[in-house]
């Protein structure tokens, strides 16, 4: 039986996730629809309209051809599946870094068409007078630090982050981004050692994705963990089922019976009016 994300029905809000650190595991999955955000809020605690999206569902190579429209559109869409469940929304590239305004401008845009509580933001010692300003303004962000996806041309790929002399920038990172006020971050392909430091270290709950089970949540892209890509599989991912196998099977077998002029049978059709 699936746990609720709360035992009251309001809906969860900053506060509550971050409540939760030392109290038990916060359980976050990306949604990006209507009919994925209802399935999401029976069992979650958030619904991260993540900018994975635009490799999900619109093809892209990679985050950096999503646009702030495009996340407007998917959270809206979220927002209307939503009961219990917060939806916390990506800032896709080039919509906060150039400046703390900058930032605001979009993110507030964000809240105010979509109905969203939070927005979550990419980048730790260098973004934390953006976090504090958000936050300062009135909108809650949700850190995330380690493997960031929108920087992984200067990372030099989506490799893991924090080994070595490295580990030392990641705990600078999530303290910095604490101390701004972020109410929670997420730690992305981290060393399952150092995400449990961090963690430690920390007040505010870390939610891991690929970073061990010692952080206070995990988050997953949901079409992976459903299996709904068969040609990539990362590491950290736990297929729960196997949907797009399933799904191709179905296919075939719909557009088989379509040439064998096997469906629609009689029971699918509309008799003639009946003459009188």
């Amino acid at each position: 039986m699936s746990a609720t994300p709360t035992t009251g029905l309001r809906p969860v809000l900053p506060p509550d996730i971050a409540a939760l650190k030392g109290q038990r595991p916060i359980v976050v999955l990306t949604a990006y629809t209507t009919p994925m955000a209802r399935l999401v809020d029976a069992s979650c605690d958030v619904a991260l309209v993540g900018d994975s999206l635009g490799m999900v569902l619109h093809g892209l190579p990679s985050t950096h051809g999503v646009t702030l429209e495009m996340m407007i559109l998917h959270g809206k869409s979220v927002m209307r599946g939503l009961g219990r469940a917060m939806a916390v929304i990506d800032m896709p590239f080039g919509s906060y870094e150039e400046s703390p305004e900058q930032a605001f401008r979009n993110a507030a845009r964000i809240v105010a068409e979509t109905g969203a509580p939070a927005v979550k933001i990419e980048g730790g010692v260098h973004m934390a007078p953006t976090i504090a300003f958000l936050v300062a303004r009135g909108i809650p962000v949700m850190a995330h630090i380690g493997l960031t996806p929108q920087a992984v041309n200067t990372l030099g790929g989506y490799k893991v982050v924090g080994r070595d002399a490295e580990a030392e920038k990641v705990m600078a990172d999530a303290l910095a981004v604490e101390a701004a006020g972020a109410f929670s971050v997420v730690l992305e392909k981290v060393p399952v050692g150092l995400a449990g430091r961090v963690t430690e270290a920390l007040k505010i709950p870390t939610i891991g994705i690929g970073a061990g089970v010692d952080c206070d949540g995990q988050v997953l892209v949901t079409d992976d963990m459903l299996g709904l890509f068969t040609d990539f599989r990362p590491k950290f991912v736990k297929r729960y089922a196997e949907l797009g196998q399933g799904a191709s099977e179905a296919i075939a077998a719909y557009a088989e019976d379509v040439r064998a002029r096997r469906f629609p049978g009689p029971e699918h059709g509309f008799a003639d009016a009946v003459k009188k």
